[in-house]
């Protein structure tokens, strides 16, 4: 049956949210008149905001970690009465698929997760041996648990959109000069300090970013938790400013969309910047970037490849943190030269 309106129930995090999109590109391919809609909690829902695919974001209020039971059921009452055909759940928890299941919606998609027999009724199964990037994972579930998405899916990259005044009203606010080089910094990472390069390293290649080209704006993006790296760049830097926490995520999305370039630890961010096809300098050490890549066609992973390495660990187990210790800033501002030269020197 032709479903006429679908609900996708988002992941917690702005970059699996945003890694979630090429599923909803493969809904409007084989359905066009569907109605794509999105329950997400509100740090999210932003980034669902820019998507052209989404009809309506319903904001949801859940803590994470929590069941709310009372506030779940409220919630599936009044999704009930918007005539669902499908919802897709994104989470593997059983918590998110309550809801669905509450509301009555007939086809509950997703993968086993928690053991959610019952709560969905066309259940997916991972390959723990043989885990695919996400952008796949997600993608998959358009399909019958048996079916094969590789092959259709490479052609679909996320892709986010912003209206050009709300771009031009965020560098406004934050007097960022037009016709200013702008490179951002996203130095924070939510998962851990194994994710991020040094503080030291970004200061350096801060550094040297203003001293070869007068006049560049360097502005260091995060979250509030984010402030006291993007604080200790800036004291070792002053010619940065720091917007961690200074600006919401509608903001920090519409400035990211006017940005020449993003130099970043594996985050949310990055995966924003490569959804407006930016170039992006993306660090990796603990994190597999075959799993969680950028994807922008101006992407440049960098990465030593040492042999600990990706532990997928929130913290060096072995103490010395050397995948982000030892790649030095030198390398990092070649790449920055590069990407440089070829945009404005072409």
């Amino acid at each position: 049956m032709m479903p006429s309106r679908v609900l996708i129930i988002s992941p917690n995090w702005i970059g699996d949210a945003i890694m979630a999109q090429p599923l909803l590109q493969l809904l409007r391919l084989r359905y066009p008149d569907v109605a794509i809609d999105v329950l997400a909690p509100a740090w999210v829902a932003p980034v669902w905001q820019a998507m052209e695919e989404v009809n309506q974001v319903h904001e949801s209020t859940f803590k994470h970690g929590k069941l709310q039971l009372k506030d779940r059921w409220t919630m599936a009452k009044f999704l009930r009465t918007l005539n669902y055909d499908q919802a897709y759940v994104l989470p593997n928890t059983l918590k998110f698929a309550l809801i669905p299941w509450l509301a009555k919606i007939p086809e509950r998609i997703g993968y086993l997760g928690e053991s959610r027999y019952g709560l969905l009724n066309v259940i997916h199964y991972d390959d723990k041996r043989h885990p695919r990037p996400m952008m796949a994972f997600y993608a998959a579930l358009i399909d019958k648990p048996d079916g094969n998405i590789e092959g259709r899916f490479e052609s679909l990259h996320p892709r986010l959109h912003v209206d050009e005044k709300a771009v031009d009203a965020v560098k406004k606010k934050l007097n960022l000069e037009k016709g200013t080089m702008i490179v951002a910094f996203a130095p924070g990472a939510e998962f851990g300090s194994a994710k991020r390069w040094p503080v030291s390293h970004f200061s350096a290649l801060a550094a040297r970013i203003i001293q070869c080209y007068p006049g560049t704006q360097i502005v260091l993006l995060g979250s509030k938790k984010d402030n006291d790296v993007c604080e200790a760049i800036h004291s070792n830097v002053p010619g940065t400013l720091n917007l961690a926490g200074k600006t919401s995520l509608k903001e920090a999305i519409a400035l990211i969309a006017g940005i020449d370039l993003l130099v970043t630890n594996d985050s949310g961010l990055m995966h924003v910047a490569s959804a407006f096809d930016l170039p992006v300098v993306a660090l990796y050490g603990s994190t597999d970037y075959r799993h969680t890549p950028p994807f922008s066609s101006q992407s440049y992973i960098m990465s030593l490849d040492l042999d600990c390495a990706p532990c997928q660990k929130r913290e060096c187990p072995l103490g010395h943190h050397n995948c982000m210790e030892k790649l030095m800033p030198s390398l990092i501002f070649e790449k920055v030269k590069e990407i440089v030269t070829s945009k404005y020197l072409r």
